[in-house]
């Protein structure tokens, strides 16, 4: 699968389709499962994946529950890591975080940005890694469980120039140093309910005029990253298995109880026939459960239903990016209730505005964004 084909993807989609490699984490629970927790500021019990497989439980209850949230950056068009170092920033955060779960969430998917924790290929930032302590702490404190998304590239001018210079093994290597220091950080929190290991990795070549690791930009951003750009002969898979591999055995020296998981882009969504890569029998067994985006589309609700089952993998399936922006909320209503028996949970964006905020116009698209967070609100509600 040619690289330009994910940016082709990505850019023939409406304007909204920046949303689509953010993710907006709102996982549901559709009436089967119990919230569970409040913000009383302990300890939120861990949670790990139920022993048929069949969803999520709580550790020591093994009652259900369901991931239902938000992918959060912070303001639109901004990375709250951008200045939560600031009283403005982190009070930001603060105000997003209480307002989330006022709206139901128990989730929120943060987007760990790879320079903001590595000053080099082998020294990670301590100042940034205990700002991301005192953002476990924020979670615990308004009962939030952390989807911790890692390496992500979204700033091409902040990329380290030493980080592109890489070859693809000393990248790995970096990459692998960046998740010891955030498995180390983390480890036996239970607010931290999985550790992404990076947004829409892929496995391909450059063109010519290409960045040689990160593409897909819409608004600044670059949301598509390759973990390879040479096979060297190598299968796809193999690649992908060597790769995962590495980071979770990294991840689980320090922290061998937190869930991991891949966000991938579903290509089976696209080509019918396209088998999953980063969920293929040979790695998925080292994941703890299935991550897909998915943006349901009016004209193809049941193909997109009937393709679910190629990520109906015996594990538990979280869409952790979705959002109505190609088909109209009771159609994405839809699509909801009757991928409910597959589906282990949802998430969708916050974007860093209330409700009345985008009435009254804040990005992105105002009122239809105002629309969808009431109907999700209610959504919570009513499970």
């Amino acid at each position: 699968m040619q690289f330009q084909k994910v940016i082709k993807w990505r850019l023939n989609r409406p304007p909204f389709a920046i949303l689509s490699t953010i993710g907006i984490l709102i996982l549901v629970v559709m009436g089967r499962v119990s919230y569970g927790v409040e913000p009383a500021g302990g300890d939120l019990p861990r949670v790990r994946v139920a022993d048929d497989g069949a969803g999520f439980v709580f550790a020591e209850t093994n009652q259900p529950f369901v991931p239902w949230g938000f992918n959060y950056l912070g303001q639109f068009k901004r990375l709250a890591e951008d200045d939560w170092d600031t009283d403005e920033g982190w009070n930001r955060i603060e105000k997003d975080f209480r307002e989330m779960r006022k709206l139901g969430a128990n989730v929120v998917r943060w987007h760990l940005q790879f320079e903001t924790y590595m000053k080099s290929a082998d020294e990670p930032d301590t100042a940034q890694l205990a700002r991301l302590k005192r953002l476990l702490k924020l979670a615990r404190a308004t009962g939030l469980y952390l989807d911790l998304t890692g390496l992500n590239c979204f700033r091409l001018k902040r990329i380290p120039s030493w980080y592109d210079e890489l070859s693809e093994a000393d990248r790995w290597k970096a990459q692998a140093r960046f998740w010891a220091a955030l498995s180390k950080t983390c480890a036996g929190d239970s607010v931290v309910f999985c550790y992404d290991l990076m947004n829409e990795p892929v496995i391909t070549k450059p063109r010519k005029e290409e960045h040689p690791w990160v593409g897909g930009e819409l608004e600044g951003f670059y949301f598509v990253q390759r973990i390879s750009n040479r096979s060297g002969g190598r299968e796809t898979a193999d690649i992908a298995e060597a790769w995962v591999k590495l980071l979770v055995e990294t991840i689980r020296v320090h922290d061998k109880e937190t869930l991991t998981t891949v966000g991938v882009i579903p290509w089976a969504f696209v080509w019918p026939k396209a088998k999953p890569v980063f969920y293929s029998p040979q790695v998925i067994s080292q994941l703890d459960f299935v991550s897909i985006h998915v943006y349901p589309t009016t004209s193809r609700l049941k193909e997109e239903l009937d393709a679910l089952a190629a990520y109906d993998l015996g594990k538990p399936l979280v869409i952790e990016e979705t959002f109505p922006m190609n088909c109209s909320v009771a159609d994405f209503d839809k699509f909801i209730v009757a991928a409910d028996d597959r589906v282990d949970g949802w998430i969708a964006h916050y974007f860093g505005y209330t409700v009345a905020e985008h009435r009254d116009g804040a990005e992105p698209s105002g009122p239809l964004a105002a629309d969808f967070l009431e109907y999700w609100s209610k959504r919570a509600v009513e499970r």
